[in-house]
């Protein structure tokens, strides 16, 4: 990689950085290309990103951005998940380290929030943005729902008093 190369590298890091919800830094500790393939195939489903990138280049290009605390999480084969919801990211590495003794978790940054393992775990567990506005809707649904049926129901018990009225008089 000759030095252009990786100023292309530090400044799409950088925008990266700019753009990112989270960034969750993961250790490759031997993940085959299709595992790899795998990952980043569910990372691309939820809208992040999974990249390995030198350490050196991350760590000139985390300087003066939000997450600047996650430098020192950079040591040996590392990797980064990104992505602009929060919780998305965070999600799909927990779930994916799960089942994969290969990827560990060492930390990761939501803004200038420094997060541990057990952060970043406490972060995956948490609703996604989509999942939270789809409860947000429903309660906002639900009491123009109740209010359309308790308008209607007294109409309705007047009609079955009525047709009661008629079935009697007609027997």
């Amino acid at each position: 990689m000759d030095r252009t190369q990786k100023t292309e590298v530090v400044s799409a890091l950088n925008v990266t950085f700019g753009e990112a919800g989270v960034v969750v830094v993961t250790r490759n500790l031997g993940l085959t290309v299709a595992q790899s393939t795998e990952l980043r195939g569910k990372m691309r489903e939820v809208d992040a990103s999974y990249k390995v990138t030198k350490n050196r280049l991350t760590k000139i290009a985390v300087k003066d951005t939000d997450y600047e605390s996650i430098s020192d999480l950079l040591t040996g084969p590392v990797a980064l998940a990104t992505s602009i919801d929060p919780v998305a990211a965070a999600k799909v590495v927990v779930d994916f380290a799960k089942t994969n003794d290969k990827l560990e978790v060492v930390g990761g940054a939501m803004g200038s929030t420094l997060l541990d393992v057990d952060g970043v775990k406490a972060l995956a567990s948490m609703p996604s943005l989509d999942e939270l506005r789809g409860k947000l809707v429903g309660l906002i649904q639900a009491p123009a729902t109740k209010l359309a049926t308790l308008t209607q129901e007294p109409a309705a018990q007047l009609a079955r008093v009525f047709n009661a009225y008629a079935t009697k008089e007609a027997a």
